[in-house]
């Protein structure tokens, strides 16, 4: 007996050993398989990570671009403004200089072909001495708006219709093509 002892165990050892080893290699496969997994997850996350990186990069550049944009825009449109300040203080500044007289009456003119026959001028009080004359030679009353500058309103009989011809008005008229003229001087 002792000999089929030692064969049951030499074959229970061996089915110990194939089962070690199998365990062992079944073992090594699922380690395997498990780094794999995970080697796959982490690439898959890495992936989304930089994706969402370059996204958030993205959207940091578009916002930065935008903020710059909108700064160009402000500071432009600060430019454009005092450009429009500018051309009206040197309007403004025609009232004493010794030409204004004359573009006065060329305005008077102007409004005149507008309204046709017409029973008044009304100007700044200031330029009622420079308009008197021409009233007279057309037999037009002469009235005044200390409102009105730079300019005058002709009135129609009956005060049905009026056309107003000031300088201000003519640069608030022309101001979008001059602006846009401005803008591209500025910036080519």
């Amino acid at each position: 007996m002792s000999k089929l002892n030692d064969i049951l165990r030499e074959e229970a050892l061996a089915e110990i050993n194939q089962i070690q080893e199998d365990s062992d290699s079944w073992a090594g496969t699922l380690i395997e398989e498990a780094e794999r997994k995970a080697f796959t997850r982490l690439a898959v996350h890495r992936k989304r990570i930089e994706a969402e990186i370059r996204a958030a990069k993205s959207r940091a550049q578009g916002a930065a671009e935008l903020a710059m944009a909108t700064s160009r825009i402000q500071a432009k449109g600060k430019i454009i403004a005092l450009v429009r300040q500018k051309a009206l203080s040197a309007i403004e500044e025609l009232a004493g200089k010794s030409g204004y007289g004359k573009i006065l009456l060329a305005l008077a003119d102007e409004a005149i072909k507008e309204v046709g026959t017409a029973e008044a001028v009304v100007v700044n009080p200031n330029d009622s001495a420079i308009i008197s004359d021409w009233a007279k030679q057309k037999r037009i009353e002469v009235r005044t708006d200390p409102e009105l500058y730079l300019g005058v309103r002709l009135v129609s009989h009956n005060s049905k219709t009026s056309a107003e011809n000031s300088l201000p008005e003519r640069l608030d008229r022309s101001w979008d093509l001059l602006s846009a003229r401005v803008a591209k001087i500025l910036w080519k």
